[in-house]
């Protein structure tokens, strides 16, 4: 009963993002270009590709390079609207979980929110002119603006070859969007993957020439605290976070909610409640965004508790290097120009 009503809302889903699309290549929709090299890291599915780890490798390797980068992103599930520039009194509720994170990782780089991509950049350039590159934090959908280099992620173990169109699957763009992109990175690759499986996965993508695959997995920081942890989190895909936990602490239990939740006051009894059974909690630096808002910090610490905020990072497993000098020349050909 499901696929009879899913797959007819699939197809006009389809059909409605395949005209827009047109309209766009017809010249019907303005595009834009902006007076900086833009990187757009994104992906054609709905949550947990591994975006906001890569946006931070991206930033890291520009500013040991000598560059001055920027972020942009959407802001998502943030109570403004418009421009908005992190600063010290930026919190969840203005910028959003994710562009939070990176200003607290990145606190000396520029990090915006704008639902409009053009302008947003424009307004980063006349606010501070030493910007000489801005990372577009999931952009491959904002056709307004034209990147300059596209970064398409896809996790190995649901490639968008594999999956369908919203609602029947979690595409919310064309697969055929895929041959925009410079580069296609798999991310979330196991530790065990071997050449051979690399080969599969590329002689399944027929991708052309002028595009370079990568393999990416992730990275954890080590986990030293001792005790039994209660893992909390609201991200897309909780599985690869566990199976990194279960490895080191073989009774963690997992409370999860859906991606980017708000916790709420009732959320956090629970969670407390919880806690007790467990000598720390466990979460994501995404998720301790929201939950600095919350009294759960300060509620844990009179049990005796702490909240631990675990570290992730992209880790390449084809060379790291291949990747690194395609972002490098990209931004350094360009600089020249803009």
């Amino acid at each position: 009963m499901r696929s009879i009503v899913t797959i007819p809302l699939s197809w006009a889903y389809t059909l409605g993002v395949a005209i827009r699309h047109m309209m766009y290549n017809q010249h019907m929709l303005p595009s834009s270009t902006v007076p900086v090299p833009t990187i757009c890291v994104g992906n054609l599915s709905v949550g947990g590709t591994g975006k906001t780890p890569m946006t931070e490798y991206i930033v890291r390797l520009l500013l040991d390079h000598g560059y001055h980068p920027a972020v942009l992103s959407r802001g998502y599930k943030r109570r403004t609207r418009g421009f908005r520039l992190a600063d010290a009194t930026s919190t969840v509720e203005t910028i959003g979980d994710e562009a939070m994170q990176m200003h607290r990782t990145f606190p000396d780089v520029p990090i915006a929110v704008c639902e409009n991509r053009v302008r947003g950049v424009r307004q980063l350039k006349r606010l501070i002119d030493t910007i000489d590159v801005v990372v577009l934090d999931d952009a491959m959908q904002h056709r307004a603006i034209r990147c300059g280099l596209t970064i398409l992620l896809t996790p190995y173990d649901h490639l968008y070859i594999d999956d369908h169109m919203l609602p029947w699957g979690n595409l919310r763009d064309l697969p055929s969007r895929a041959l925009k992109a410079d580069a296609v990175v798999i991310t979330k690759c196991p530790d065990t993957m071997l050449p051979i499986d690399m080969r599969v996965v590329d002689n399944r993508l027929h991708m052309p020439a002028y595009q370079q695959l990568h393999f990416a997995g992730i990275s954890y920081a080590p986990m030293e605290q001792e005790g039994n942890p209660l893992v909390l989190c609201g991200i897309a895909q909780p599985q690869y976070l566990m199976d990194y936990v279960l490895k080191h602490y073989p009774n963690a239990e997992l409370m999860a909610f859906r991606d980017h939740h708000r916790y709420k006051p009732g959320d956090i009894d629970a969670i407390l409640k919880k806690a007790q059974q467990f000598d720390f909690v466990l979460t994501t630096e995404k998720d301790i965004q929201r939950l600095r808002t919350t009294p759960l910090v300060d509620q844990l610490r009179a049990q005796g508790k702490r909240l631990i905020a675990l570290p992730i990072r992209q880790r390449f497993l084809s060379p790291q290097e291949t990747f690194d000098r395609q972002i490098l020349t990209y931004v350094r050909e360009n600089c020249r120009k803009s």
